[in-house]
């Protein structure tokens, strides 16, 4: 049988039609709910290895810490990129699997062979502590890299893919079956991050680092195989133009169309719209942007199908506008940084935690490494009550059918935020002070005779504030984008939380140079009683009352913008057709 022959071509399509589908969702949600159990259950105490093991000090190992995570989410945006537009989702998932998978072998390694570490004699008190060689932080840096890699790869990827198996064309069940998957893929995420926070934290704290670090090793092993197990079931993708390629477009068009002039006129005529679409002129809002999409010649620039002849030389109105409306949310996406900054200070945490009675029972502790997982069961509990009670309460007793807005929701996050500090720093004056009073100042790794249990109050408030904020940050973009542009409302949330990272890692950097030296200690001391981790508290509560303001101007500057380009659509020459 000829292999272009129509028979063959239809076993082609039958079979490609037997693909996808709901068989394919346990190696899926498998896949990526390990990587996060695997990934998530390193963090936490992370900065007690780097300290004990690695000799470094509090400030260094949480700069450190937050450039990883920084990293890891910022690569997601190269992951959605490749997969988008170089190798499609499918590669992109094998990639990062297998980069993640190397790069916990090789911290494992680092546990196992002594030589990848300074030696375990130390005294700080005199300062006989050996310091690590640049091959060994080289090794400890170069895993977690190629971890960030696979984070970068597989978690933006991996609920695309997922709904590629199930999106059948004129199939009526999508909708229902989308539904049904994110509810899976979401609650999976919740558990295996409570899982990470919890039982790997505790092998690590019980079994020590060889077999902590061994166990998420082994369930990224699993999580790489059984993905690569469905390949055969598989919907495959092909990659496509990326947004991130109009928007550089448009930049490109622009910078070279910046000496052309506006058309006298402004008819529609002039500019270039995209088939089926509805906009057909630019806003007068970020007017430079405009030259991209103005037609210079008809004949050679626009082809017979109303494609533009170059992309690279011209570009539609929906690619400036979307661009546009990425730009002008950008001053609100940077005022909520804030809270992201908040939400990683979870290293000085574990650090309090670990000079705290953290018993619940005589034989049992909260691992100090776990205080993270009341921060996340309050975003859960929140999540669903608001949704669930708060908005029915609201709209049947306010008139708000929606419940709060999404920017007051914004500013209600941050306003937590700056109370969630505020309660951190009193619960750590009182720490430090009965530390001091029990004698305990040059003792860092001695327990205070107070529990532990003192710090979750904080930490229910920063999950709060990250439930409140983050999720209306989220519905903010989605209902501000275009449909075309859905994917950037999580590109760019994921981004904030990279800035969120780096801004952290700053301030902890500046505050650490700053406040030591000339005999005293840092406020971010290795030794929390000598340190002044209370006056670090207050100092991210100002910061983030400063931010409150901005984020007031940023609403205002917004809400003034909207209002015009209403104004111009409303008049002559409308912008969209009706």
């Amino acid at each position: 049988m000829e292999e272009g022959s129509p028979k063959m071509t239809h076993l082609s399509s039958i079979s490609t039609m037997r693909k996808g589908g709901l068989r394919t969702m346990p190696f899926i949600i498998l896949n990526e709910s390990f990587e996060k159990v695997a990934s998530y259950g390193l963090m936490p105490n992370m900065i007690f290895y780097l300290m004990k093991d690695y000799h470094l000090d509090a400030a260094t190992g949480t700069t450190i810490l937050l450039l990883w995570s920084a990293t890891s989410n910022a690569l997601a945006m190269v992951g959605a990129f490749l997969s988008d537009s170089c190798l499609g989702r499918f590669r992109v998932i094998a990639l990062g699997s297998f980069s993640s998978l190397l790069g916990m072998i090789m911290l494992w390694l680092t546990a196992m062979v002594p030589e990848t570490k300074p030696s375990p004699f130390c005294n700080p008190s005199n300062g006989s502590c050996k310091s690590s060689t640049a091959a060994q932080l080289g090794l400890l840096f170069s895993s977690f890299g190629l971890m960030s890699i696979g984070a970068g790869c597989i978690r933006p990827c991996s609920i695309a893919f997922g709904a590629d198996q199930l999106i059948k064309k004129g199939d009526p069940n999508n909708e229902g079956l989308l539904q049904s998957f994110f509810n899976w893929f979401y609650a999976s995420t919740g558990v295996s991050t409570i899982l990470a926070l919890t039982v790997i934290v505790y092998i690590q704290e019980h079994l020590g680092w060889k077999v902590g670090f061994a166990v998420p090793a082994f369930l990224m092993l699993i999580a790489s195989l059984l993905f690569l197990m469905g390949s055969p079931l598989y919907i495959k993708v092909k990659a496509s133009k990326s947004l991130f390629t109009g928007f550089f477009q448009v930049l490109v068009v622009a910078f070279k169309n910046r000496n052309l002039s506006f058309p006298t006129n402004n008819s529609i005529e002039c500019y270039h719209q995209a088939q089926d679409s509805e906009l057909i002129k630019p806003t007068k809002n970020l007017r430079f942007l405009n030259k991209a999409c103005i037609i210079g010649n008809q004949v050679t620039d626009v082809k017979p199908d109303s494609s533009p002849s170059n992309p690279w030389k011209l570009c539609t109105v929906d690619q400036v506008e979307s661009l546009k409306s990425l730009l002008r949310v950008v001053p609100i996406w940077s005022s909520c940084i804030i809270v992201q900054v908040i939400i990683n200070q979870s290293t000085f945490t574990a650090i309090q935690a670990s000079t705290m009675n953290r018993h619940i029972t005589s034989h049992f502790q909260i691992p100090a490494g776990s205080f993270s997982v009341f921060l996340v069961l309050t975003l859960t509990i929140w999540v669903a009550m608001y949704d669930r009670l708060i908005v029915p309460l609201m709209a049947k007793h306010m008139g708000k059918p929606h419940g709060l807005s999404q920017n007051q929701r914004m500013g209600i996050g941050i306003l937590v935020s700056v109370a969630a500090m505020a309660v951190s720093a009193g619960v750590e004056r009182v720490r430090r002070r009965m530390a001091i009073r029990e004698g305990l100042a040059d003792n860092a790794f001695s327990v205070v005779d107070m529990s532990a249990m003192w710090l979750v109050p904080q930490q229910c408030l920063i999950g709060l504030a990250e439930a409140i904020n983050a999720v209306a940050q989220i519905e903010f973009y989605y209902s501000h984008f275009s449909k075309n542009m859905a994917s950037m409302a999580m590109a760019l949330f994921t981004l904030g939380m990279a800035a969120g990272n780096l801004v952290g890692s700053l301030i902890v950097k500046i505050v650490d140079g700053i406040t030591k030296g000339e005999g005293k200690d840092s406020w971010l001391s290795s030794n929390p009683n000598k340190g002044h981790y209370d006056y670090f508290y207050w100092l991210l509560a100002i910061v983030c009352l400063v931010d409150m303001l901005y984020f007031l101007v940023c609403c205002w500057a917004y809400g003034s913008d909207k209002e015009e380009e209403t104004k111009l659509e409303g008049g002559t020459g409308a912008s969209i057709v009706t």
